[in-house]
């Protein structure tokens, strides 16, 4: 299997309230050399989170140890920029599981589901609770339902849905890639394949 299947999450989150975060900024291009999605995690947001010298920049919300989750949740216009699927594998590998914001870039939103990252939009209003509750506590926690696709702040129990399509919900509550799918239904394949008129 491409990553750990994904039915329900239920995490604390990290708040990110910063508006068109491309992917530059998630994942600076220097770090692009690597062809396989581990070590990412190290340099996600990299020049926001460390110093010219490497020393971790204390106001940066992934260094302040307030905050911690496998939910990031991202202001609006989240995975804009360039079309790099290493701006996913380092939200991957940084250890999120979901990103939540009130609207994401189609390309970074598709790279997201293909390794395993779910990508939730919600309403602009729905975030705007969702980054208060978290501020005024950091262990508030949410809940994210991809059986049911619901969006769950548990102490306050406000709850939206979310839409994405059957085919991607499917592959990550089997933990499927592309591949991985296309593996599991072989026996179709060749079935389909053999019976087709010559």
């Amino acid at each position: 299997m491409a990553y750990d299947k994904f039915t329900v999450l239920r995490s604390t989150g990290v708040p990110l309230p910063i508006e068109n975060i491309d992917t530059d900024q998630i994942i600076p291009a220097r770090f692009l050399k690597a062809t396989e999605r581990v070590g990412f995690g190290d340099s996600l947001f990299r020049d926001w989170r460390y110093n010219a010298d490497n020393t971790p920049k204390k106001d940066f919300v992934l260094n302040n140890p307030t905050y911690s989750g496998k939910i990031l949740v991202g202001g609006k216009n989240f995975g804009s920029g360039s079309s790099r699927e290493h701006a996913a594998w380092a939200v991957y590998d940084y250890g999120f599981r979901c990103v939540v914001s009130s609207f994401f870039a189609d390309i970074f939103k598709n790279n997201c589901l293909n390794i395993g990252v779910l990508p939730v939009q919600v309403s602009a209003e729905f975030a705007d609770k969702i980054f208060a509750a978290i501020i005024a506590d950091p262990k508030t926690e949410l809940e994210i339902n991809l059986p049911a696709q619901t969006i769950t702040i548990i102490s306050t129990g406000e709850k939206e849905t979310f839409d994405i399509s059957h085919y991607k919900k499917d592959n990550m509550i089997n933990g499927f890639d592309d591949i991985d799918y296309l593996q599991s239904i072989k026996t179709e394949i060749q079935e389909f394949a053999e019976n087709l008129p010559l």
